[in-house]
């Protein structure tokens, strides 16, 4: 067993009986669920919008690099610099040689989960350059020192209390301050970053490819503000965010809005097509755009798994999954938890590491019915599961034990061969040393199914 799966087990054990983070998550997720059911009830026929969102994204795995190269041909034609990084090693560098070249002191961020992917921060941190959440759950993170808990929602871990706590340690603000005022505080705090900021750097929800554009959503203002005011704008986005025609954002934007938040239409949604024009009084005077694969051509390239690229970040699968309301966001320890994560990052950091999380699913099937563009999550964690014990990275233990049980599965027998007393007493050894003291097994009957079936028609 890897160290990041013995650390996974000990988060999860920990968290679980955390009853405090547990009624802040169920609190958060509470309203999430009812936003989401007035979000699908605005849909006639939501199942015929999946099936569209899932044709097109399908379509674009099947022709992935046409469209990229039409991407990016269309954007450079307009100015934008377009670079590939093969990977977070390379897309630092790429980033250090814009921060160096313009002199950046200071960036301002929009929130996106390919920055954290690559640990933008960090990266700017070392050169000397600070780099600021703009996004409000992501500026409440980074005043902790931690990392986005949701790929949506970044501080759901965290109660109104807590950040009012927060924010009195840090910045002095009354303890007793409401969300409003909080809010207006960081609004003025970051009103003055934007002004300042040398870079703006956002992600992409979508990649365009018929006209060349970046489509970012978002409901703050702060990924406008963000490229509005600096002189250099940096998108750092994967290479499955692409999509064939702009056109088709109006199915994608509602589609996202509501597995996402609920929304008919998040608030704002932009498309970038390039740096200021000379008729132009605001937005960028040099404009670039990192395709980042990191690892998405390894899941690409398995016939199993492909699909898993289709996604959209919606946060969907995240909401419904039992195991991820339980363990909560930062016990996986990576970049994109949940169902998707659990399906992507043993290819995006390998299996001897982190195919572990494949395992950390009931397979309900929730993540799956609620996906708006028809991800067999399910499926593909099965699939994981098998690559991980063909590539003997379980431990030694279950492998006995799952022999074990085979052999004595294979027949009737084997089954009625220990009494109900005996069965009891090993699946006592098994729930203390193996689930915990606050998890019990059903208990057996002394007799087992087959017994009481004889003893039943001998008497009838």
């Amino acid at each position: 067993m890897s160290s990041n799966s013995r650390n996974f087990s000990k988060a999860a054990e920990k968290i679980s009986f955390d009853e405090k983070h547990r009624k802040t998550i169920q609190f958060n997720i509470s309203r999430y669920d009812t936003a989401v059911s007035k979000g699908m009830a605005r849909y006639k026929n939501v199942e015929l919008a999946k099936d569209h969102a899932a044709a097109i994204k399908r379509d674009v795995l099947n022709n992935w690099g046409k469209y990229l190269i039409q991407f990016e041909e269309n954007i450079s034609s307009r100015g934008v610099e377009v670079l590939w990084a093969t990977d977070a090693k390379e897309a630092t560098l790429l980033i250090e040689n814009i921060l160096k070249e313009n002199n950046a002191k200071l960036l301002v961020k929009s929130k996106s989960m390919t920055t954290e992917e690559i640990e933008l921060n960090e990266t700017a941190e070392k050169l000397g350059c600070e780099s600021v959440e703009t996004d409000l759950g992501e500026f409440i993170v980074q005043v902790a020192g931690e990392r986005p808990y949701h790929i949506v929602t970044p501080a759901m871990h965290k109660s109104k209390e807590d950040i009012a706590k927060l924010f009195n340690e840090k910045f002095n603000t009354p303890p007793e301050s409401t969300p409003e005022e909080l809010t207006e505080y960081v609004r003025q705090v970051l009103r003055k970053k934007y002004t300042i900021a040398e870079v703006g750097v956002t992600g992409a929800n979508f990649l365009i490819a018929d006209i060349g554009g970046i489509s970012v959503t978002e409901n703050e203002g702060n990924g406008l503000m963000t490229t509005a005011f600096p002189k250099v704008h940096i998108v750092i986005a994967g290479i499955e965010k692409i999509i064939p025609e702009m056109s088709q954002l109006g199915l994608f934007y509602p589609l996202l809005a509501a597995h996402g938040t609920g929304q008919q239409m998040t608030a704002y949604n932009t498309i970038f097509t390039g740096p200021r024009t000379k008729n132009e009084v605001d937005g960028p005077e040099k404009m670039y755009v990192i395709l980042l694969d990191n690892g998405r051509t390894n899941v690409f390239a398995d016939d199993e798994a492909y699909e898993s690229l289709a996604c959209i970040r919606c946060g969907a699968c995240l909401n419904g999954c039992p195991v991820y309301k339980t363990i909560g966001g930062y016990t996986y320890d990576t970049t994109y938890s949940g169902p998707i994560g659990s399906v992507l990052t043993p290819f995006l950091k390998g299996f001897k590491d982190f195919s572990h999380l494949s395992f950390a699913s009931t397979l309900c099937g929730k993540c799956v019915e609620v996906c708006p563009v028809r991800i067999p999550l399910t499926d593909i964690l099965l699939v994981n599961r098998r690559k991980t014990v063909e590539q003997n990275l379980r431990p030694v233990a279950e492998k006995t034990i799952m022999k074990g049980f085979q052999f004595i599965s294979a027949n009737r027998k084997g089954f009625d061969f220990f009494s109900g007393k005996l069965k009891n007493i090993g699946t006592f050894a098994f729930n203390y040393f193996g689930w915990g003291p606050k998890r019990i097994l059903p208990k057996f009957t002394n007799k087992s199914f087959s017994e009481q079936y004889k003893d039943k028609k001998l008497k009838n």
